[in-house]
């Protein structure tokens, strides 16, 4: 049996993306995403949840802030890298992980993360992470 709980934010982001698969997306473009962090543990903890939903939803806030509003070309962190949804997934549910693993949420008996981009309301990628 496993529990879940999600929380949402959105990021807004300027970036290209390298190779011809990408079409026009070669060129600078924005892109906002629904952002949902869901948090799994396979059970609750002494109060009854998994997660505390404030405190969760203010690191997703902080973590997808410190992107939003920026070219990610720019950015010496993606150097290198292809900013696609699946990338941008893989960086903030690492981000969030590594939040998580110093007790920024406070939840002790998580078993896992994931984060999915929705891009439209049509396509969306997700990023699992054990903890």
């Amino acid at each position: 049996m496993t529990f879940s709980v999600t929380v949402r934010d959105h990021l807004m982001i300027a970036h290209s993306l390298r190779g011809d698969v990408f079409g026009p997306a070669q060129q600078l473009h924005g892109a906002t995403f629904l952002v949902d962090a869901t948090f799994r543990a396979d059970e609750l903890d002494a109060d009854g949840v998994v997660v505390d939903i404030g405190r969760a939803s203010d690191v997703v806030r902080e973590i997808v802030g410190a992107l939003t509003y920026r070219n990610l070309d720019d950015e010496p962190d993606f150097e290198g890298l292809n900013t696609t949804t699946e990338r941008l997934c893989q960086i903030v549910g690492d981000r969030l992980a590594a939040r998580v693993r110093d007790g920024a949420v406070g939840a002790s008996r998580l078993t896992g993360i994931t984060v999915t981009l929705h891009e439209s309301h049509v396509a969306w990628a997700s990023y699992e992470v054990a903890l």
